[in-house]
């Protein structure tokens, strides 16, 4: 999904160089492993981690282009790896519109291929950052990204779920990588620290605006497609953003649909899926998402200006206008 960005040439460019050096390091004499990468690969990302990386090392006066494609490639590689494991734990038959790794090749393969992007990973931050705090940042990152994950565990099949709690979860689970990604991007690129505090900022809000618009889009049943499934959370006892706002407005209604989730029938589904928009779930989980995007993009107007300074505002503004 490379083509997402043709506006931005330059920056589609280096994302094509990350692209290609991760073919290179995910080389092994395994072809079954070999083979779920090659089909992994095929089905392309929108790479965002990597280009909000690239676009914050603009701000900066320090360039070593093959530091950068390394730190960059180790972004998408963490991403990579965290969505095979997460589709062996969710048994997910699909990812990005084709079979999973898992139900293609069976969940032994699965793991050991994400296990050997985790190993990249490691290799590529060995290479670019060992003499820089954030080889520990990256541990700690990935720390808080598995938390996100064992509280959103904790979590399901919670009816009482908080706001409070869904935010925790996605903080850790989504935001925290989009946060690093942005940190590592300023750092780097040789920004002060006054930017890197601010590229911080940004990162999480556009990260929970990215993930709060992604269960916004598990919602709506108009765009549901085989590139999108729609209404796959609430059957894993996964409450997002607009379930728990119908259910704060309407409990009398909305409850009843979280007591066994796992047994809703299609039509039960797509039923409760009218009651989210009904009942305000949908507009006020996108007023939430617009609320931070808002506030990213007013932290973007202080950076120095910049081609990046520019592409950031559009980005962070298309990215609660995607359809997928």
């Amino acid at each position: 999904m490379l083509d997402y960005w043709n506006d931005y040439p330059e920056l589609q460019k280096n994302l094509i160089k990350v692209k290609e050096l991760i073919s290179q390091r995910l080389v092994i004499n395994n072809q079954s492993i070999e083979e779920a990468i090659t089909k992994f690969s095929s089905t392309g990302g929108k790479m965002i981690r990597p280009a909000l990386f690239f676009l914050f090392a603009d701000f900066g006066n320090k360039k070593e282009p093959d530091q950068l494609i390394k730190i960059a490639a180790s972004l998408e590689l963490l991403h990579s790896a965290t969505l095979v494991h997460d589709d062996i734990i969710d048994d997910a038959d699909t990812r990005r519109g084709m079979p999973s790794i898992q139900s293609r090749f069976g969940k032994d393969v699965a793991v050991y291929t994400g296990d050997f992007m985790y190993t990249s990973y490691f290799e590529l931050l060995a290479e670019s950052m060992s003499n820089t705090p954030f080889l520990l940042k990256n541990a700690r990152a990935m720390k808080k990204i598995l938390q996100g994950e064992l509280t959103q565990m904790s979590c399901a099949f919670h009816p009482d779920q908080t706001l409070c709690e869904y935010l925790r979860n996605i903080n850790g689970k989504t935001a925290e990588l989009i946060r690093l990604s942005c940190h590592e991007g300023a750092y780097f690129g040789g920004s002060d620290k006054k930017i890197q505090a601010r590229a911080k900022r940004i990162g999480s809000s556009i990260g929970l605006a990215f993930q709060i618009y992604d269960d916004i889009l598990n919602f709506s049943i108009e765009l549901g497609d085989e590139q999108k499934p729609i209404l796959t959370d609430v059957q894993q006892g996964i409450f997002t953003l607009p379930l728990l706002i119908a259910r704060d407005n309407r409990p009398d209604i909305i409850r009843p649909y979280l007591e066994t989730p796992e047994q809703l029938s299609k039509k039960e589904l797509m039923q409760l899926a009218a009651y989210v928009a009904e009942f305000d779930g949908t507009s006020g989980a996108l007023a939430f998402a617009e609320k931070l995007t808002h506030k990213a993009i007013k932290e973007i107007q202080q950076l120095p200006d910049c081609d990046s300074k520019m592409i950031l505002t559009n980005v962070a503004t298309q990215l609660l206008t995607r359809s997928y």
